[in-house]
């Protein structure tokens, strides 16, 4: 039997900022064109009789605070068998630079208001952490600085995973395993961003969480 955690005819509502996005609103299926497409074609070719229905509720540029304004609207409203969030880089980016105060502390209650939320109304719940494609040798000032920060954001990821029992993709700790032998620029061409195959280094960290 497989352990493959999605099953036939679930509903599944994948959210968060750019990265989940990626063009999701001018693609005609409305899966945009990065780790959300390529994680429904790669359940689709191994399990093509599970049907299943995935929503993708990504908007470029939201952070934790804009969730909570349309998570009843853009992923309970579908009434989700499985969320999965991933968020965190713009709040990191905005606290840094001073434009919204969204302080590691601030991140992990709207991450854990949200995933209450979602665990209330009976889905089941996917973190995936916030991360940054580049190793510490190879960033300048700013970027070193988004490294150290980026920490304490991944450790409130996991302590809201730990607490309320969610899976937790921990996708900084496989661009760490990935990066020394594959340099950024195979994957996107800054530290936010994926390309087509930097998404799929996402795809696969995801399912394997959920055992693809």
């Amino acid at each position: 039997m497989s352990s493959f955690l999605w099953t036939a005819d679930q509903t599944i509502v994948m959210t968060g900022d750019s990265i989940t996005d990626c063009g999701r609103r001018e693609d005609p299926i409305g899966l945009g064109h990065g780790y959300v497409r390529q994680v429904v074609h790669l359940v689709r070719a191994r399990y093509p009789e599970r049907l299943l229905n995935v929503v993708n509720t990504g908007i470029s540029g939201n952070c934790t605070d804009d969730l909570l304004g349309r998570w009843q609207t853009d992923v309970l409203a579908y009434k989700p068998d499985w969320v999965t969030v991933m968020i965190g880089i713009n709040d990191l980016h905005r606290d840094l630079d001073g434009v919204k105060q969204l302080p590691p502390p601030v991140y992990e209650a709207n991450l854990r208001q949200l995933s209450q939320q979602v665990l209330d109304s009976g889905a089941r719940l996917v973190l995936i952490d916030p991360f940054y494609m580049l190793l510490s040798m190879n960033a300048d000032a700013r970027q070193s600085e988004v490294l150290v920060r980026l920490e304490d954001y991944i450790d409130a990821v996991d302590a809201v995973a730990s607490d309320l029992g969610a899976l937790h993709v921990r996708t900084q700790a496989v661009w760490d395993a990935v990066l020394p032998a594959y340099p950024c620029q195979l994957w996107g061409n800054e530290p936010v961003h994926p390309n087509a195959d930097g998404h799929l280094v996402l795809a696969s960290a995801l399912l394997e969480v959920l055992g693809y």
